[in-house]
């Protein structure tokens, strides 16, 4: 916490953020900043979306309490929700082939059957499941913004359109009802 102090003080960085970690490390670390009068984690990039929502039992509530901006990573679940994948070996794209660490995360069956449900929502809203996901993601009042993880500009123009889809009370329950627990993921 020191070195990271030392980088605010000298004007290196205005803020410092942090990423996957336990709740209880991490209020471990807000509580040394302020016990010791260091520069205080303002942001949190967390593992956070339809498929793994592990966040919301501790460490979300603990950002919002203390007033931490919340960035999370995968919002797609590595493209897992952008509507392409159909089985551990099969998907549209490369990455939806060959991509272990995915496979790793996500692709269990539970996982197949929230990412049908964004699929349902998406053909009824008349959108792409993508843009469901990350509008899912964009409605929540305790999210900064997600990362984007884009490698072509098409997939950034379609984040951006994310922003126009809006989602009913009934859509985010429906989106949400299928959800089983996860073990933690780091």
């Amino acid at each position: 916490m020191g070195a990271l102090d030392a980088v605010v003080r000298a004007g290196k960085a205005r803020y410092i953020g942090a990423s996957s970690m336990m709740a209880w490390q991490f209020a471990k670390s807000l509580h040394t900043s302020d016990r010791l009068g260091l520069a205080r984690f303002a942001t949190m990039q967390n593992h956070y979306n339809l498929v793994y929502r592990e966040e919301e039992r501790e460490m979300i509530p603990l950002c919002i309490e203390e007033g931490i901006g919340l960035i999370p990573w995968s919002p797609l679940a590595r493209g897992f929700l952008a509507g392409n994948r159909k089985g551990k070996a099969e998907g549209d794209t490369p990455r939806a082939r060959t991509d272990s660490f995915a496979h790793n995360l996500y692709y269990a069956p539970e996982d197949y059957t929230v990412a049908d449900r964004v699929a349902e929502v998406a053909a009824e809203a008349g959108t792409a499941p993508m843009k469901v996901a990350l509008a899912w993601m964009l409605q929540k009042p305790h999210i900064t913004a997600p990362i984007i993880g884009a490698s072509k500009m098409s997939h950034l123009d379609d984040a951006v359109a994310a922003l126009d889809v809006q989602l009913s009370p009934e859509q985010v329950a429906r989106l949400e009802e299928p959800y089983v627990p996860h073990r933690v993921l780091m």
